[in-house]
């Protein structure tokens, strides 16, 4: 007698990435920390949009939904619970690199740092208190150095 065995848990998706500057990015290095983060952390994609961006899509972003007037680092969108995300994700390579500048470190691992800090947030961790800040950064540290050694 032959047993058919149906799983209901759906393959896991991989991120779309959207660049909408003429700046290059390691488009699949980018999305592999962010599968890396959201399997590491116990969840999958159902779908997941990531849209890397300059400062003026940023800002009308981070003005319309967050009635914040200025553009920033991360948005960060999770429409569901549980343990599949279906999100989007708004990253600002101006602001990236003008943080970069700011903290004396390269744009390139400043921009891995990013997505990874967005990917936490999708997965639920926040970075309102001090103390959460250091969670997160520990978080970020470990992904970053197992996902893309070096980029530190």
């Amino acid at each position: 007698m032959h047993v058919s065995v149906h799983s209901n848990i759906p393959t896991p998706m991989l991120p779309e990435l959207y660049n909408t500057t003429r700046k290059d990015i390691p488009e699949d290095t980018l999305a592999g920390i962010v599968e890396g983060v959201v399997s590491g952390e116990g969840y999958g994609i159902e779908s997941l949009i990531l849209v890397y961006c300059g400062s003026t899509m940023s800002r009308r972003i981070n003005n319309e939904f967050l009635c914040h007037d200025y553009p920033t680092d991360t948005i960060t969108f999770r429409y569901d619970e549980g343990r599949l995300i279906d999100g989007e994700v708004y990253i600002c390579l101006d602001i990236v690199n003008e943080n970069a500048e700011r903290y004396g470190v390269d744009s390139l691992n400043e921009l891995m740092r990013v997505t990874a800090h967005s990917a936490l947030h999708l997965v639920g961790y926040t970075d309102a208190t001090e103390e959460e800040r250091e969670v997160m950064r520990s978080r970020e540290d470990y992904y970053l150095q197992k996902f893309s050694p070096g980029a530190h």
